[in-house]
């Protein structure tokens, strides 16, 4: 009895202080839980019940040298898909509201698998405001289906450009690597033109905006009112050296032909207009890209994609005679006393033609009847090296350092890359061809901008841009990009001879005296490029007005013949347009941001 009494006491014993320790356990629990972690767990809280939001910013507007518009945003729906959410049963109903093909979406999804599920996937832009309908009146069916506002890029002053400005596609897995602490998946970039050479500045700081959410993971409300939401940073406004007229204005002159124009602004290097045809329709990389588009431009037999103001080289023909010219003049081997006879030819190992027979012609004769026996003889005269030398300080040979970074150096041969190629005695009769600008020497249309800019300024410029500079936002005030300064400290006098003969190809007795104007003095030279797979390419280079220049082109028209009737009336029309629009040139930079404080209240 005592024993039973006993055990049934020290179970109770037992009992009590199991009781009371896990009591005690649980108190202390709750007091850490509620008292001493009371924040830390609100915030764990809270993290099941609020959304981030990204968003993001407005990109960079690009402005023409007047400050009107070229390149701007506009809102769009873009639909997203969130893989952790999401049934992939509902891939065909999502596919067919949208428009796209079967397994469009399985596709994506499976192309975006090495990203963390719970990561938006963009599965189109540009969505029409009766498909967000749609899926607003289902979205409770939808789960892990969204959709966000974008801003796409828009061109609201009629020009393309599409070369020049480049255009934003979303970043590639390869890129993303690189660069994932600044971009997500889904993120689109610049990726050519000044789009990818300026996008630091374009793109801006995303921000975010904080949303309270239910169990469906629907909004609910603004998470502490907004006051945590993080502002996106709008990306920086670009100024730059382009004329949307001129722009235009080239591009229409383009139309069904191939080639190529560069106009820039002799004093500064400020391209005034670029145009590579056949180009490409940037919108159609503003919001859905479809897959047709895609091939059909990879396809394309004319190569729209491919840039051939600055990568596409061919001999600069008779453009190139000033260059030799100038060297002979510079070096003192000449002076305009001196005299060759052409008789219709010339003969070194074999016979060499000119396009006309000349008679007894000086310097200036020479540029203006574009006299080829001239120039193959002035050649020997000179020697290659002495040649490569001077054709190197007008830039030819190596890249112009152009902004947008997509361009080729072109060749300018020498005495090694001859012996290389026929060994020591290789036959000098090459060297006559060289002198008309033909055989091995190669050169872009961009080169032979430059280099008619540098005649056109008295040897001095800078290197060919794009951007004149950014705005900054808090002063509202141009902020100009510094650019290398070119000087080729070639003689003033040999300067002034050579275009002394180029003012008279248009105003005398020349190649293109039907471009001459009343009231604009144009000076320019016609060339035409040897083509051994079919037509010859047309080239004319020009500058204006000649006492003053404020505009030199280069302009190449491929496979139709003569320079003279095919690329000087086209440089005829730029030079008019640009004139007639000139406005905002040699303002100080104070007058500028007058200019673009204007502009912007009228925008």
């Amino acid at each position: 009895m005592k024993t039973e009494k006993f055990g049934s006491l020290k179970r109770k014993t037992i009992i009590y202080f199991v009781i009371s320790v896990s009591s005690i356990v649980l108190i202390g629990r709750l007091f850490q839980m509620q008292i001493l972690y009371q924040e830390s767990y609100e915030i764990k809280s809270s993290d099941n019940s609020i959304k981030s939001l990204e968003l993001e910013p407005l990109r960079g507007v690009f402005y023409d040298r007047n400050y009107k518009v070229l390149v701007s945003s506009n809102p769009a729906y873009t639909l997203r898909i969130t893989p952790a959410y999401y049934d992939t049963s509902l891939n065909h109903i999502i596919e067919t509201v949208i428009g796209t093909e079967p397994g469009y979406i399985k596709n994506l999804l499976l192309q975006n698998r090495i990203y963390s599920k719970f990561i938006p996937i963009k599965i189109r832009r540009g969505i029409d405001f009766k498909s967000i309908a749609w899926f607003e009146e289902n979205s409770e069916h939808l789960f892990g289906v969204d959709y966000i506002i974008e801003m796409q890029r828009y061109y609201p002053a009629d020009v393309m450009a599409s070369h020049s400005f480049g255009y934003t596609k979303e970043i590639s897995p390869q890129l993303l690597l690189k660069q994932k602490e600044i971009y997500k998946p889904g993120d689109y970039i610049g990726y050519n033109g000044i789009e990818k050479a300026y996008e630091k500045f374009l793109r801006g700081v995303k921000g975010f905006q904080y949303v309270l959410v239910d169990s469906k993971r629907k909004q609910i409300g603004r998470y502490l009112n907004g006051t945590e939401d993080v502002v996106p940073v709008k990306g920086y406004d670009l100024v730059l050296g382009i004329e949307a007229s001129t722009q235009k204005v080239a591009e229409e002159e383009f139309k069904g032909k191939r080639g190529a124009l560069v106009a820039i602004e002799p004093s500064t290097g400020e391209i005034i207009a670029m145009v590579s045809f056949p180009d490409y329709d940037l919108n159609q990389f503003s919001f859905f890209t479809s897959k047709n588009f895609l091939d059909s431009i990879y396809s394309d037999q004319e190569k729209p994609l491919f840039n051939r103001a600055t990568m596409s080289v061919n001999p600069p023909g008779s453009t190139f005679k000033m260059l030799e010219a100038l060297t002979a003049l510079d070096l003192g081997l000449i002076n305009t006393s001196y005299t060759i006879h052409c008789t219709g030819g010339f003969t070194y190992g074999r016979y060499f033609k000119c396009h006309g027979t000349h008679g007894t012609v000086n310097v200036i004769t020479a540029i203006e009847k574009s006299c080829n026996v001239f120039f193959y003889k002035l050649i020997y005269k000179i020697g290659l090296e002495q040649w490569k030398a001077y054709a190197e300080k007008f830039g030819f040979g190596h890249p112009t350092g152009i902004d947008i970074a997509e361009e080729v150096q072109g060749f300018i041969p020498d005495e090694k890359y001859y012996i290389k190629r026929y060994g020591n005695e290789w036959p000098k009769s090459i060297m006559a061809s060289l002198g008309i600008g033909q055989g091995e020497v190669s050169v872009t249309t961009l080169q032979l901008a430059q280099y008619i800019s540098l005649l056109a300024n008295d040897g001095k410029t800078k290197t060919p841009h794009f951007v004149r500079g950014y705005i900054d936002d808090k002063t509202e005030s141009l902020v100009p990009f510094e650019y290398k300064e070119i000087n080729t400290n070639v003689s003033q006098s040999a300067l002034d001879v050579v275009k002394e003969g180029m003012f008279l190809v248009v105003n005398g007795h020349g190649t293109a005296t039907h471009i001459k104007l009343p009231d604009i003095e144009i000076a320019g030279k016609t060339g035409t490029a040897q083509n051994p797979h079919g037509e010859d390419h047309a080239w004319f280079i020009g500058f204006a007005p000649y006492d003053d220049p404020k505009i030199a082109v280069a302009i190449l028209v491929e496979n139709v013949g003569f320079g003279g009737t095919h690329a000087a009336p086209i440089a005829k029309k730029i030079i008019q347009t640009y004139l007639n629009s000139f406005k905002g040139q040699g303002k100080t930079l104070d007058e500028e941001i007058v200019i673009y404080e204007k502009t912007k209240k009228v925008n």
